[in-house]
């Protein structure tokens, strides 16, 4: 047997991990790839994220290629055979170096037996799979049906078009500033644009801990649409604000930036210790709760609650894509009922007259719309406090009739997209 690349073998334990047992891309890959060297971690990260993205496509072009269908013992040989295409087909990497690490792979497991079907097929997808792969459309097929169905059906076929598509490409950096009054001191050491609401984008790579400014802690990485729901609070000097459901605390730290006396509330004292590190690297302040926003109250009632709502995140997979072969529709419906409960809680934490900002990540209008629709049916002690257009200069596209805002991956595509995030402010009557 031949030496075998070690990023190989890690890319397929990743890729295993994640498809196969539904672990978080990002956890796993910091966890794995700690034996590389920056360089490689890098390419086993962008391997598995873009087997992941393109995995209808691989999965059609490899399908082509089969004389009849696999069965499911073939499972591991599927996965390699999937990595080596997604090398082929999209990472430009040489064919007879894939074919041959691809193959290995499989000797090396309990299934060498089938090395020459992996050999087979990954020759003829280096040969002649560019072709099969330009007759597919690339955002229906790369996108689960449930996911693309639901889509078409609440925004139009046209619109969930643009939304897949948007998943397709791997997602810029994202930048708060502590201090938003310097953004123009930052656009040129971080070598990044501004974009409408106030964040910072690079579009360049490199590490994060590398870059100017962040290790002193000027600012902090969160993608746009996450950026939105502390903005169209106001201004938040002396206020008393819950952000419930915290971690990892990008908007706590928004908070807190703003001059607010901030409790962080969140069941997981190990995403709340993340918390902590970010508040000490920003020097900025807040009170940590470990607890159940739907059992935790405040000793005394609240200027505003923000709340972040735990949701399927469909509206994060241009920047997570293990979310779509994660999430199954049931999920959103287990959810839903975490929401709901989530805001009844949030009506006993404010003041009346106070706000609410209820948010979610997520693309699905059950986790979004249905959600204050029923809230306002039910009877819970909230009105709409909708928001205005002049609120979201370059993005009034992102206006629902009803006040709210709902942001689409397809958002600013021209520069690069951002995530789907429904917002709604409300105000305790």
């Amino acid at each position: 047997m031949t030496d075998l690349p070690l990023n190989r073998t890690i890319a397929l334990s990743l890729f295993t991990a994640v498809l196969r047992e539904g672990r978080p891309l990002e956890e796993q890959a910091d966890l794995l790839t700690r034996p590389l060297d920056p360089r490689d971690r890098g390419f086993v990260r962008m391997l598995v994220a873009t087997t992941l993205r393109r995995l209808g496509q691989i999965d059609m072009v490899i399908n082509h290629f089969l004389d009849k269908p696999m069965p499911a013992k073939l499972a591991p040989v599927r996965d390699i055979m999937r990595l080596g295409a997604a090398q082929i087909l999209f990472l430009d990497t040489p064919g007879h170096a894939v074919v041959d690490t691809s193959v290995e792979l499989v000797k090396r497991g309990k299934l060498a037996p089938y090395s020459g079907l992996a050999n087979a097929v990954l020759r003829r997808i280096s040969r002649d799979g560019a072709m099969i792969r330009d007759r597919i459309d690339a955002a229906r097929f790369n996108t689960p049906k449930w996911l693309w169905l639901d889509w078409c059906d609440r925004y139009g076929e046209e619109t969930a078009h643009r939304i897949g598509q948007a998943h397709l490409a791997e997602a810029p950096l994202d930048i708060t500033l502590r201090d938003p009054a310097t953004a123009a001191d930052w656009t040129g050491p971080l070598a990044a644009e501004p974009l409408p609401g106030g964040s910072l984008r690079r579009l360049a790579g490199g590490a994060v801990y590398d870059l100017p400014g962040f290790t002193d802690g000027h600012w902090w990485v969160q993608d746009a649409a996450a950026a939105l729901p502390v903005r169209l609070m106001g201004d938040l000097t002396g206020k008393t604000v819950a952000d419930l459901c915290a971690a990892p605390g990008g908007k706590t730290l928004q908070l807190a930036a703003g001059g607010a006396t901030v409790t962080a509330v969140d069941r997981s004292a190990r995403r709340l210790r993340r918390v902590s590190e970010n508040l000490a690297r920003t020097g900025l302040t807040a009170t940590l709760i470990d607890a159940d926003a739907t059992e935790w109250r405040p000793e005394a009632l609240l200027d505003a609650v923000l709340l972040d709502a735990p949701c399927s995140a469909t509206g994060t997979i241009r920047r997570h894509p293990d979310v779509a072969r994660h999430k199954r529709p049931d999920d959103v419906a287990a959810l839903a009922e975490t929401q709901a409960a989530l805001l009844a809680a949030a009506a006993e934490m404010v003041k009346p007259g106070g706000m609410l900002i209820y948010c979610t990540c997520s693309l699905q209008k059950a986790e979004g719309e249905d959600q204050i629709a029923a809230a306002l049916a039910a009877g819970l002690p909230w009105q709409r406090d909708p928001i205005r257009a002049e609120e979201l200069p370059g993005l009034e596209n992102a206006l629902t009739p009803d006040g709210d805002v709902r942001t689409l991956p397809c958002h600013l595509e021209e520069r690069g997209g951002m995530d789907g995030f429904f917002i709604a402010r409300l105000r305790r009557t």
